[in-house]
């Protein structure tokens, strides 16, 4: 007899990667309209040139874009595989979720409640993939641990 989180754990994946491939280009968007501000501002940080903090303004919306993408196609693999993620993607997605629980943590006192309740919604996702596909989640794992020892 299976157990609700080995039914549940391939939609759980799924919804997981759906919810970070959305989420990619909203940060992108998010950081092209900082980059702009700073641009049209011509803001700088202690004398920095505001051309270098455009230009890490779109790097760093680029690079969390393709980090999430990447996140994103770890859990869409574990959902249609319908197997754990390897070593270097469970730590992409541990790793995503300490970003978005930090993130969490920061939107509550700069954007407000719902953007937290984003963040810990999709930081819940990112967890209960990692816990659904954790330890003894393969496929037989079950078999090979109710065989009674060798007496």
């Amino acid at each position: 007899m299976q157990g609700v989180a080995e039914v549940a754990r391939r939609p759980i994946a799924l919804v997981t990667a759906a919810v970070l491939f959305l989420e990619a280009p909203g940060i992108v968007a998010i950081n092209a309209v900082m980059a702009r501000f700073v641009k049209a501002q011509t803001m700088s940080l202690d004398g920095m040139d505001p051309d270098a903090m455009y230009t890490g303004t779109w790097a760093l919306g680029i690079a969390s874009g393709v980090a999430l993408v990447l996140c994103g196609l770890v859990a869409l693999v574990a959902g249609l595989r319908d197997r754990r993620p390897g070593r270097a993607g469970r730590g992409l997605l541990i790793g995503c979720a300490v970003v978005h629980g930090v993130l969490g943590a920061v939107t509550v006192g700069l954007i407000g409640w719902g953007a937290f309740a984003f963040m810990m919604l999709v930081l819940g996702l990112i967890v209960l993939t990692l816990v659904a596909y954790g330890k003894g989640s393969e496929k037989g794992a079950g078999a090979r641990e109710e065989a009674p020892a060798p007496a």
